[in-house]
């Protein structure tokens, strides 16, 4: 059977962009505003985003280029496949694979959370505790009813769940754009925003190496290039439109929560964002309305991340690095309907460790998908070099400044995980889930490459009998 052929394409322009977009914004700047102003200052905090978007645009031309290249559903595995090999592209697609399931199981667990704000007394039926949180039943069944929704949504087909994030992301986008109008034209006032630098330097630093898993998103749409019905050049306009209203997203944000509170207030609110938008309409109802914007945003988030991920598994399991039964596209919905049950599965578990779990999941997360965006940087200048008149129907520039800038900057975030840094993953728990996820890595690989080795033997043996 030819890769692919069983995939419907279904997917316009607007579908693609709206997933990128959706998947990008997600809940973070509901609940991370304040922190992002208080470290850097108002003014601080928003250079700090233009500054990050800039280097995530420069991963953003490498992948723009190698997609229209290898327009294959897995991306990343091919790009590095076609360039570095099949090791590398195990490497790459393993490491991204993380970072979309954390992503998945991330918003599992938010699910739950933000419900938190607006019933704060819904906790019933004590399980247990896990450091130091205490999981109640009625916690953790908020976020495993959500998973199966979204994963039910995604098993029945890419168009429905295409469907379901332009309606989320919609609502997202007004809701947020409430927030920025009513502090400009309503309640906010411009000395609210002092000081507009705060922590200095390593202020401005705390907040910028936040945002590449911020951003995270726009490597979506390679995982559904054969899914789209649109020309190959338009991929990469695509995508790059949707990381730059992204940083424009976190940037009008970052404005809008500054100029309707203060520092004190920022520094005594729990969810800043919420408080930002009830100060500039002067009521707290709409407080509720930007939590329902957040609620939105999980939902984008989750749904194009299982699309991804799913998307890398299939592409794994048809080139005999992943069991085959990931690689099963359903006869009816024309989905990788197993693997989207393997990461549904994981996302409804995951509620069951708790809040503490979020900052888990991002930094081993975050970790593992800037390894992927080095990776795919590296492929890109190999590309470059070994293929020089390779037909592009998107082109990065004519020289390959984009993809060395993009690899300097992707290693330098990576060495900002390792010990000893500020921003190292912290034991045991970051560290357990990296670890365990790559010895699961290595584990798969040995035993596909010995499967593989003895389909060989067995082959070679047949031939010498013929003989």
């Amino acid at each position: 059977m030819e890769k692919g052929q069983d995939f419907d394409k279904v997917l316009s322009r607007v579908d693609v962009l709206v997933l990128a977009f959706g998947a990008m914004i997600g809940w973070g700047w509901v609940v991370l505003s304040g922190d992002w102003i208080l470290k850097a200052g108002s003014l601080g905090a928003i250079i700090a985003f233009l500054l990050g978007g800039i280097l995530v645009i420069f991963v953003g031309l490498t992948y723009a280029e190698l997609t229209t290249v290898f327009p294959k559903t897995g991306g990343a595995y091919y790009f590095v496949k076609e360039t570095l090999g099949v090791k590398a592209a195990f490497i790459v697609s393993w490491a991204l694979l993380l970072g979309y399931i954390t992503v998945v199981a991330f918003e599992a667990v938010a699910l739950p959370t933000v419900i938190e704000y607006i019933f704060p007394d819904f906790k019933v039926g004590y399980l247990w505790t896990l450091a130091d949180y205490e999981v109640y039943a009625s916690w953790a069944a908020i976020g495993m009813i959500g998973s199966i929704i979204v994963t039910i949504i995604n098993w029945k087909g890419v168009k429905q769940a295409a469907f379901l994030q332009i309606v989320l992301t919609t609502l997202l986008t007004v809701i947020g754009l409430m927030l920025v109008f009513g502090s400009i034209f309503g309640g906010g006032e411009v000395k609210n925003m002092e000081p507009l630098f705060t922590g200095g330097m390593g202020g401005l630093m705390a907040v910028m190496i936040m945002t590449p898993f911020l951003f995270v998103g726009f490597d979506v749409i390679p995982q559904v290039a054969e899914e789209m019905n649109i020309p190959m050049k338009a991929i990469g306009k695509i995508l790059l439109l949707s990381v730059s209203f992204a940083v424009l997203w976190y940037v009008l944000i970052i404005l809008g929560v500054s100029l309707s509170l203060v520092p004190e207030e920022l520094a005594n609110s729990s969810l800043a964002t919420a408080d930002a938008m009830a100060a500039a309409f002067g009521s707290p109802i709409f407080a509720k309305i930007l939590i329902l914007g957040g609620i939105a945003g999980i939902l984008t988030s989750w749904n194009a991340f299982i699309i991804g991920g799913s998307r890398i598994m299939y592409a794994m399991a048809q080139d005999g690095v992943l069991p085959a039964w990931f690689g099963k596209i359903h006869p009816k919905y024309k989905t990788p309907s197993n693997a989207i049950l393997f990461i549904g599965i994981l996302s409804t578990l995951s509620p069951l460790l708790g809040h503490p779990a979020l900052v888990w999941f991002v930094d081993a997360g975050g970790l593992a998908i800037v390894i992927a965006y080095f990776m795919v940087s590296w492929a890109f200048l190999v590309l470059r070099k070994n293929q020089p008149d390779l037909e592009r129907p998107f082109r990065a520039g004519k020289s390959s400044f984009i993809g060395w800038m993009s690899l300097f900057l992707t290693f330098g975030f990576i060495i900002l995980y390792m010990p000893g840094m500020p921003s190292a993953l912290i034991w045991p728990y970051e560290w357990a889930i990296t670890i365990g996820w790559w010895v699961a890595g290595f584990f798969f690989a040995f035993k596909m490459s010995s499967r593989s080795n003895s389909v060989s033997m067995s082959k070679n043996d047949q031939v010498r009998k013929v003989k």
